[in-house]
């Protein structure tokens, strides 16, 4: 076999290592399923083994679980056949079960993390030893991406664990220690890294019973099945707190509730049937299919840089100097430090440099506390940060981040004086959310080297930075930047120049709509909870408070200014305006915005909104909360669209991938153009028309949509993966 190697001892105890050639880490390829029926066989049947212990030859764990880059791009198993669909997507199931009931002994010597289809493989033994390694994890993560355990780990866990603690292993993907997992009986034995093999042959030389829990007369689920007074309590709150937590949108976490409900009523051949059924009918729903594509796939090739131009050498970024101590660039010098970045941070004095160290000095002092960083490492990184507001100190940086106010004077003033001390080969990065980056490189004496590094607050949390091309910045300047995005360990999407860049655009419609369903007299708890509903992770209104009404103002009086008789004014421009300049109700950082947030206890909503705004429905029925649903989502997703017809985006990946991560876009949907193409771009348009209709203009789909609807087009279809051009 290619991907697994038995060595039978003295013993008749057969060692077999689980080894996929050409890969660091062991995934389920359909080449290793094959082969894992292939080698239940040869255990079942050659009379010389008398018992089995899997391990992995890899170092960097047993197996990550199933290769999701064949599952992702498998347009359904089976080809349409259902039972072709059913014997694909059952084939690992079977295999596992007939390992597991193959009358001899079978152990894993877990040498490493063990996830998905890794942790079901290792299930599927009688016996289970882990090594104590601190970064050793074991889990179910499917549900993560739309999906759910295939291979009878919705069946096993609960068996095992009972369903109360199993549940948000299954439903959340968590993970969990060694130790944790022999607490929950889910491993039999941690030892030292190292003598797990030793460990599971001793136990089958001395025990070697072959045969499941489940498999036994006298097995009782712990904690009671769904047909006991207790366990029926589980499931009647488990899908009360289902129903809160995922408001419906996902089907993986339904179905699982599902297979797991009805496969502990049945026998154990039964149970993992049903299991694969569910398994089959998620992986066929567009959720299933969007959110493997955005938050697996292209999370993973643009993390590994796909957006980066070709032909240019790798820029090592040893030196950055961060313009603007606040909080951004307090959150920007702590990540370049944590990744061993000589950092300079600057502000105009040296009592505000110092306070935005102090930032990273919390942070740092918290992950010491609970034993994240050693006191010593700690102090590394805090010495890798120089605060100061001498301009001289920028002299031999590699890369200069300007993160002060969004006003083009003072970037203007900043970035002059950073440049006079910048080697040509430096790279200078503008922190800007809204300004367009060709308008400020007009403050720069190399336009080329010029480039938008837009991080997401907070910076150390936020794993998204979406670089900006200006209309004379180079590829060469791209890739450089791509480089430092990488090196600090967060996934960089590019875009091409435009007042809000792409994010800030498509999230303001977020927050628009939101003042929008305001304005035509929608109570704001309603809008709010709605919101929510969508898979939002905050209402629009509460959105707002967060990211600041009076930066809301400003970026709207500057866009006036810039816009001149172009601007158009909405009704709900003029409340933001009263909020912040008469009332000084800000947000969140101030206390007081659409909610008050008082120091002890939950934000509220501010009774004053009543004056400022009539509100004339007060109850939501299915149709309405389904109506500010679809205009919440379209609304954003129009926008996007828009973004692709003026070339502001041009990478399906990249525009999904960054509004999951830069504005919490309903993950559920895997990004807003998976949203269009599973939905269907002509059955879009028609929404958009209605809405438009309804609504006004901002819903009225661009020209690409309706080209695209004619020609039955999608965007992963028609955009596809563009090569990156050579410098």
């Amino acid at each position: 076999m290619e991907n697994f190697k038995i060595e039978v001892d003295g013993d008749g105890i057969a060692l077999v290592t689980f080894d996929v050639p050409g890969r660091s880490m062991n995934t389920l390829t359909a080449s290793v399923i094959k082969e894992v029926g292939e080698l239940v066989e040869r255990i079942k049947t050659d009379a010389e083994i008398k018992g089995v212990v899997i391990t992995s030859g890899k170092t960097t764990g047993f197996c990550a679980g199933a290769d999701l880059g064949e599952l992702g791009g498998n347009g359904g198993l089976g080809g349409g056949d259902l039972q072709a669909a059913f014997d694909a997507g059952f084939a690992l199931n079977k295999a596992f079960r007939e390992l597991e009931t193959s009358g001899k002994p079978v152990a894993a010597a877990i040498n490493g993390l063990a996830l998905g289809g890794g942790l079901e493989f290792v299930l599927a033994t009688h016996y289970r030893v882990v090594a104590d390694l601190p970064k050793l994890q074991l889990g179910l993560p499917e549900a993560k991406v739309g999906l759910l355990p295939g291979g009878g780990g919705t069946q096993r866990l609960t068996r095992l664990m009972g369903v109360m603690a199993a549940a948000p292993y299954l439903l959340e993907g968590k993970s969990m220690k060694p130790a944790e997992a022999l607490g929950f009986k889910v491993v039999h034995e941690v030892v030292p890294a190292g003598t797990e093999v030793e460990a599971a042959k001793t136990w089958i030389k001395t025990k070697g019973d072959p045969v499941a829990p489940w498999d036994k007369k006298d097995f009782k689920i712990p904690g009671g099945g769904p047909y006991t007074p207790t366990g029926a309590q589980v499931f009647i709150m488990g899908n009360a707190m289902l129903r809160k937590n995922t408001y419906g949108n996902y089907p993986a976490q339904q179905n699982i509730m599902k297979a797991v409900y009805e496969g502990l009523q049945v026998p154990f051949d039964a149970a993992i049937r049903i299991e694969t059924r569910y398994f089959l009918k998620t992986l066929m729903t567009p959720q299933a299919k969007g959110m493997i594509r955005t938050l697996f796939l292209s999370l993973q090739e643009l993390g590994k840089g796909a957006g980066r131009p070709a032909g240019v050498p790798h820029y090592d970024v040893k030196k950055v100097a961060v313009l603007g101590a606040g909080m951004m660039g307090a959150g920007i010098a702590y990540v370049q430090a944590m990744a061993g970045i000589e950092t300079v941070l600057i502000d105009q004095s040296q009592e505000a440099a110092d306070k935005g160290k102090g930032y990273a000095e919390s942070l740092v002092k918290k992950a010491v506390s609970r034993g994240k960083l050693t006191q010593e490492k700690g102090e590394a990184i805090l010495a890798l940060i120089h605060p100061t507001a001498d301009y001289d100190n920028v002299k031999g940086s590699d890369l200069v981040i300007e993160a002060v106010f969004e006003n083009r004077d003072i970037k203007a003033d900043v970035t002059k004086k950073a440049e006079a001390q910048l080697a040509d080969t430096a790279i200078f990065g503008s922190n800007t959310s809204t300004l367009p980056i060709t308008g400020l490189a007009e403050a720069s004496v190399r336009p080329a080297s010029f480039i938008g590094i837009h991080f997401f607050s907070p910076v150390d949390k936020m794993g998204l930075v979406e670089i900006i091309m200006g209309e004379k910045t180079s590829q060469e300047a791209l890739a450089k930047s791509i480089d430092y995005v990488l090196k600090i360990k967060k996934t960089p999407i590019v875009v091409n120049d435009s007042r809000g860049f792409y994010t800030s655009r498509c999230f303001g419609t977020f927050v628009q709509e939101g003042m929008e369903l305001l304005s035509d007299g929608i109570a704001p708890a309603i809008i709010d909870n709605v919101g929510r509903a969508t898979g939002m992770p905050r209402g629009p209104l509460e959105m707002h408070d967060d990211v600041a009404l009076d930066l809301s103002h400003k970026i709207a009086v500057q866009t006036k200014k810039d816009l001149g008789d172009k601007y158009e004014e909405r009704p709900f421009t003029a409340v933001i305006a009263k909020m912040v300049e008469d009332l000084g109700r800000y947000g969140r950082k101030n206390g007081k915005g659409f909610y008050d947030y008082p120091e002890s206890g939950p934000k509220t909503l501010w009774p004053g909104l009543a004056d400022l705004v009539e509100v004339t429905v007060k109850d939501a029925d299915k149709a309405l909360i389904e109506q500010i649903r679809t205009r919440l989502l379209y609304r954003q997703a129009v926008e996007a669209a828009r973004c692709f017809e003026e070339g502001v985006i041009t990478d399906p990946r990249e525009a999904d991938v960054g509004a999951i991560l830069g504005w919490g876009f309903a993950p559920w949907t895997g990004g807003p153009i998976s949203l269009i193409d599973g939905v269907g771009v002509a059955k879009f348009v028609e929404t958009l028309d209605q809405l438009a209709a309804a609504y006004g203009s901002r819903f009225t789909p661009p020209a690409l949509l309706r080209e695209m609807a004619a020609k039955g087009e999608t965007f992963y279809g028609r955009f596809g993966v563009k090569e990156k051009a050579a410098a």
